[in-house]
């Protein structure tokens, strides 16, 4: 069995995990990115907001993304729950908070092969495609078993090898999960009409049925709905399944064909109150798993990331070690506030939609009319929900 030795171990080649590679290596870390690309094709975008946008460019891998991502100009949001408060459709531009997009839509094959490629040429970053079966820490640090026998040694490690992630599962850290009466439907489709870079969301009484634009006249569709049903639309052939979805979809795109992969995604959270151990930190779907809905999952991902760097890089200059316990703290420190108010908004708005109870219908009928109607307020929130303005990460600062 042969050892060697890095600054700091990456577990898990998926966005994220690639992500903390880069920007680790970036800053001249010696760095090891562990595991196998995910190369599923489900039909599963992602809409990277404008902070996502600025970490990616200072990673240098922006151009590649755009040139295979569409903008979101637009946000336009349709109450098609039946409430009796039903507040008339309500659109946010990104204009109005001096941005030429909210973000761009992409879809997570093609996010994950372009980080793959950059991955390949940075210096300072070594690729290990093998997977950890142990993980072990000490004092001086911390030892990865990977499957082949060999032992990686590193300073830091980072569990990003998603919601059953095992380093976290040896660490001892606890998860609270919990689970909907929903799955998601995802699918890529074409259709007849321009999208005009507007992203569609229709609350529906089963869970938001949203429409995000992708290159062309192309768009991606996350269909939440109730378990039962969600699997009969998965079950439909292409046909039949382009006819109901332009029906949900009130015809506003006209005519629709399926036009690549689809997926059926149930609907679950997950939630950690340590994102650290000895030598380790969790980021991504190991410490915070999302439903598919307000684009947060993979932009939280990334902020743990940007994070997880600051805190490395301010422990480096007051003296401690990328994997010592101050450092972590600060990473802690960085993660915990922000990780718990999205998934508060993310799970309480699911959930309203569900209730059906008039006094739930009147309170968010009218907070959808107050964001519609009173500019200061709206303009807040815009910002709020691209970048959190307190305690940014500063590779997403631009």
């Amino acid at each position: 069995m042969t050892e060697k030795t890095y600054d700091i171990a990456i577990v898990g080649a998926g966005a994220v995990g690639l992500s903390a590679a880069l920007a680790f290596a970036r800053d001249g870390y010696e760095t090891a990115l562990i595991g196998g690309l995910d190369v599923r094709r489900d039909g599963r975008t992602v809409a990277l907001l404008n902070g996502s946008v600025r970490f990616l460019e200072a990673l240098g891998v922006w151009p590649a993304v755009a040139s295979v991502a569409a903008p979101l100009e637009t946000m336009r949001i349709i109450d098609d729950t039946g409430s009796l408060f039903r507040p008339p459709p309500a659109s946010f531009r990104a204009g109005e908070i001096g941005l030429d997009a909210f973000g761009w839509n992409i879809e997570n094959i093609a996010l994950v092969e372009t980080l793959a490629e950059a991955a390949r040429k940075a210096e300072h970053l070594t690729l290990v495609p093998e997977f950890a079966a142990g993980f072990l820490a000490d004092d001086q640090g911390a030892a990865l078993t990977l499957t082949g026998g060999e032992t990686i040694r590193a300073g830091l490690v980072v569990a990003a090898d998603g919601r059953n992630s095992k380093l976290r599962q040896i660490a001892g850290i606890d998860a609270k999960t919990w689970s909907y009466p929903q799955s998601a439907v995802t699918v890529i489709l074409a259709h007849d009409r321009e999208h005009r870079d507007t992203s569609t969301e229709f609350h529906t009484r089963h869970g938001p049925f949203t429409l995000v634009p992708l290159p062309g006249r192309r768009s991606s569709l996350v269909w939440v709905t109730g378990k039962d049903e969600a699997e009969r639309l998965s079950n439909l052939d292409d046909a039949a399944l382009a006819r109901a979805i332009e029906r949900q979809a009130q015809s506003h795109l006209g005519a629709m064909r399926i036009d690549g992969p689809r997926g059926l995604v149930p609907m679950s959270g997950l939630s950690v109150n340590r994102y650290w151990s000895q030598h380790l930190a969790l980021v991504g779907e190991a410490a915070h798993v999302f439903p598919p809905i307000g684009a947060q999952g993979l932009n939280l991902g990334f902020r743990d990331v940007a994070s997880l760097r600051d805190a490395v890089i301010d422990g480096h200059d007051a003296g401690h070690s990328p994997g010592s316990d101050e450092t972590l703290k600060g990473y802690q420190r960085s993660r915990d506030l922000d990780v718990r108010l999205r998934t508060a908004a993310v799970d309480g708005l699911n959930r309203t939609l569900l209730t059906g109870m008039i006094p739930t219908d009147f309170l968010r009928g009218a907070g959808l009319l107050a964001l519609s109607n009173i500019g200061p307020l709206r303009r807040i929130v815009m910002r709020e929900g691209v970048l959190p303005r307190v305690g940014a990460p500063r590779l997403m600062q631009g």
